[in-house]
């Protein structure tokens, strides 16, 4: 009973809290890896998204748009949660390449919005702040109106139908 009741004490602690470090790999348009200062390594699912899966259409362009935003550079990764598959959950801060000067001000999961690289993930729009749920529905608008990225397609479908059919 005693290693029972150490994990579950032990095991949240590990995956909970903020992140600082480098992006060392982009698995897909909504995940990615990182590595700290301490050589822990974290698999980050960007949360308020869903990018297309990589062997559905616009997987791959998905996922090197989100290369081009933050591979090889260093992340602020806002956390309080990590998912059942143990992949930390959180909006993912970044230096935009265009500005020098500037500090993490770019919002890496609403940029693949904007791109129109992702879909707003409705379904966990309660976990996000208003204002949050008000930029990234409005960003999704944006990109369908404007057919940008995947918004493209005539009929694109969402990952979730994508992976549900795969099941």
């Amino acid at each position: 009973m005693r290693r029972l009741i150490l994990v579950l004490f032990v095991t949240p602690l590990v995956a909970l809290g903020d992140i600082t470090g480098k992006v060392v790999s982009v698995t897909d348009g909504d995940t990615i890896k990182v590595l700290d200062s301490t050589s822990t390594h974290y698999k980050v699912r960007l949360t308020g998204i869903d990018a297309p899966e990589w062997d559905q259409p616009y997987g791959d362009a998905s996922r090197e748009h989100l290369a081009s935003i933050v591979a090889g550079k260093q992340v602020f990764v806002a956390s309080d949660h990590s998912d059942r598959y143990g992949r930390v959950l959180g909006k993912v801060w970044v230096q935009p390449s265009d500005c020098a000067s500037c500090g993490k001000t770019l919002d890496a999961n609403h940029a693949q919005l904007l791109a129109g690289m992702a879909w707003w993930y409705r379904y966990y729009a309660s976990e996000q702040s208003p204002e949050d749920r008000g930029r990234y529905e409005s960003s999704e608008d944006e990109a369908r109106k404007r057919k940008r990225g995947l918004w493209a397609d005539p009929d694109p479908i969402n990952p979730y139908r994508w992976r549900k059919g795969k099941r």
